[in-house]
């Protein structure tokens, strides 16, 4: 703790102090708890897509036969061009919001290959667009996790050091001031005593 001046300016700037850090706690505990719902809502959501990707993924499983004829299905008949995101706001933080993608598909010829292909190139675009998804609300969630590791340490600060500290320091410079009022008190009444006994004394 810092030592501080005993004196009726240090006792207004403590008391100013306590005012702004009692009016910044609620608007600091309402942040907290605002980010703590936002990261709960993210992490379901990315759990919904997970889940729903392993029902495509699952059900791929039973076109593993048909993929491994030659010449037909290669993994890159597929690729991400562009990947589409906004900015957004969450409780004064900046965030990515997942707004889709772009795809290109490697040309085929439409009679000769089988009616499947067409399927299995949708179904692998729904995979992607998921992940992309759960990538995207990952970085929300790190961003927000951050956050709320900031604010929570303010939190700390404000309720568990500052406003204690400063508490105290108003109580100890109350209680110096209190005694140095009464002490000019019983000072000035011991100078009006003498006064009082020794009257001439006082007119010279």
């Amino acid at each position: 703790m810092a030592k501080i001046k005993l004196t009726k300016n240090e006792l207004k700037k403590q008391k100013d102090a306590l005012k702004m850090y009692q009016r910044y706690l609620p608007t600091l505990m309402l942040k907290k708890q605002q980010l703590q719902a936002e990261i709960r809502t993210t992490e379901l959501r990315i759990r919904e897509l997970r889940q729903e990707k392993d029902v495509i993924d699952e059900s791929f499983k039973t076109w593993i036969g048909v993929f491994g004829e030659k010449g037909v299905f290669s993994p890159d008949i597929l690729r991400i061009t562009a990947v589409k995101t906004a900015e957004g706001n969450i409780a004064g933080v900046s965030i990515p919001l997942f707004q889709g993608a772009e795809f290109a598909v490697a040309a085929y010829d439409l009679v000769r290959t089988p009616l499947w292909l067409d399927t299995a190139v949708e179904r692998l675009k729904q995979v992607l667009l998921l992940d992309l998804e759960a990538r995207t609300l990952e970085e929300q969630r790190r961003r927000l996790d951050h956050e709320l590791r900031v604010t929570t340490q303010r939190v700390n600060l404000f309720e568990k050091i500052k406003i204690p500290e400063t508490r105290e320091n108003i109580k100890k410079i109350q209680v110096y001031l209190g005694d140095q009022q009464t002490a000019a008190v019983v000072r000035g009444k011991i100078a009006k005593r003498g006064m009082e006994r020794n009257p001439q004394g006082a007119a010279e």
